[in-house]
């Protein structure tokens, strides 16, 4: 592969099947359809989990979280595994982030020539409440606020958030206007968008264009349909969810997380315009992906934190020299990939290192040899009782609950996960193969008492369980600039 410069653009919570180019009926993400049509779009592909320290760990580092033990939202990249930002730098290259990045500190080296307006943990310390399930002892939500986040905030309105997009934007513009000539290796730039995270408060513009009784209903949402696995009844339990029940809510929620997909497009959309008109098309490639996706009420569930299709879905677009327009790849890949993939596109080299990296480069598949690989991801965070973990192969996808029973779905013919093989008593021996196959990846029991120690380890760290249950919760990161009082305020209804 030529090598080039490349423009990696990562948005935060973006559900794989909410863009148009995936065949959505409804969300404008015409910027995103171009870049497909001028690329490759992957199919399926997956976060290695679904939330956002440790995908962006992962996506950093090409390692899962069982090998490098970034587990959670406290828990961060700080630079102590390479990632490919290094690999590039360290080999000449100049590599560049704007915007949220969610890494540990700027303090650290993350392997930037440079961050600008970079967003990290919150105070350096994150989501430390959380760290309590290390103990068996993680907070449940008992003010309604995770709950008031989406059925309150969702509509006409404005956030912080967005007002940070745009200033990404601004200057994302700005550094490719001042270094368009420049000579030498080729040149990497990371701009890490925020949106579409909640909450969903989008101007009117942008909700008129989703009218609420054309938005659809999410699947399952429903008591007595949706899952009642133990997993699922935690997560709903240690964020205060009540029953869905409320239609008009739920396509309220819906037409302004779709909005927010529209903005996100949008801010994308000036940055690629401003990519033509300074010519870089022909020696630049864009790569597009999200952190982690959104139930948005799907399996009656709001946000990400599990390893159904809507949280742990990402999408992946890949545009630019030597790579073909208007091609879809099947191949199962995974964040995973995007270290030897980027490692290549710049021209650099692979260490060695990094011989006993899990993923492969996406290019093969992208010019036609795809190859039958499963898909890893696994979930040790917020709202989980115990290790997930999920193993596809084909269209079997198994999730594995250390204490727990697992999960069976054939996405071929349930792509909604209603139907759960294993507590159907329909799996026919298939959840224990795919099972042995998890195994060879890692010990789902081990790696779970290793999160769960690590966790406990830095709950002593931040003063003991008793300091640490009296931390702020925190529902959302507030911006750089912004105070957690500005962030969190909910207007009163």
């Amino acid at each position: 592969m030529t090598p080039a410069n490349l423009i990696f653009i990562q948005s935060d919570n973006h559900n794989r099947h909410v863009t148009g180019c995936y065949g959505h009926a409804i969300v404008k993400t015409p910027t995103l359809d171009r870049i497909a049509a001028r690329g490759a779009r992957f199919a399926a592909s997956y976060s290695t989990s679904a939330l956002c320290c440790p995908a962006r760990a992962a996506m950093a580092t090409g390692r899962y979280a069982h090998q490098t033990g970034y587990w959670d939202n406290a828990i961060a990249y700080d630079g102590r595994v390479p990632s490919w930002m290094h690999r590039l730098r360290e080999q000449g290259h100049t590599i560049v982030g704007i915007g949220k990045l969610h890494y540990r500190s700027s303090d650290d080296d993350n392997g930037f020539s440079e961050e600008i307006m970079p967003m990290h943990l919150h105070e350096g310390k994150g989501a430390i409440r959380n760290l309590l399930r290390g103990y068996d002892a993680e907070p449940r939500l008992t003010d309604d606020s995770k709950w008031k986040l989406y059925t309150q905030r969702s509509g006409v309105g404005a956030t912080h958030y967005q007002d940070y997009d745009r200033q990404i934007t601004a200057k994302a513009i700005e550094w490719l206007r001042a270094n368009t000539a420049r000579h030498g290796k080729p040149w990497a730039l990371k701009v890490g968008y925020i949106s579409p995270h909640p909450p969903f408060s989008v101007p009117q513009r942008l909700y008129d264009l989703y009218p609420e009784d054309k938005m659809p209903l999410p699947a399952r949402y429903r008591p007595g349909d949706r899952p009642e696995h133990p997993a699922a009844r935690h997560l709903r339990d240690i964020d205060g969810y009540r029953e869905m029940t409320d239609e008009r809510m739920l396509r309220r929620v819906a037409a302004a997380y779709f909005g927010l997909i529209t903005h996100l497009d949008e801010q994308i959309g000036a940055v690629m315009k401003v990519v033509e008109e300074l010519g870089l098309l022909a020696n630049t490639r864009i790569v597009y992906t999200s952190d982690h996706g959104e139930l948005f009420g799907w399996q009656g569930m709001f946000g990400k934190k599990s390893l159904y299709e809507g949280a742990v879905g990402v999408p992946l677009l890949i545009a630019g020299p030597g790579v073909p327009a208007n091609r879809v790849v099947r191949q199962l890949v995974s964040h995973v990939d995007l270290f030897p993939t980027v490692v290549e596109c710049g021209g650099a080299a692979l260490t060695a290192s990094d011989r006993d990296l899990p993923g492969i480069s996406l290019f093969p598949a992208v010019n036609g040899a795809e190859s039958r690989r499963p898909a890893f991801a696994e979930y040790h965070a917020q709202g989980s009782k115990a290790g997930q973990f999920m193993l596809r192969d084909g269209d079997l996808k198994l999730i594995y609950h250390v204490g727990m029973p697992a999960q069976l779905f054939d996405l071929a013919d349930d792509p909604d996960e209603a139907h759960d093989l294993v507590e159907e008593g329909r799996d026919g021996g298939r959840a224990e193969l795919l099972e042995a196959k998890l195994r060879k990846i890692c010990d789902p029991e081990e790696v779970d008492r290793r999160a769960k120690t690590d966790q406990r380890r830095m709950v002593e760290f931040w003063g003991g369980p008793e300091k640490v249950a009296a931390a702020a919760q925190i529902l959302f990161t507030p911006p750089p600039g912004v105070s957690s009082a500005d962030a969190w305020a909910i207007p009163k209804q």
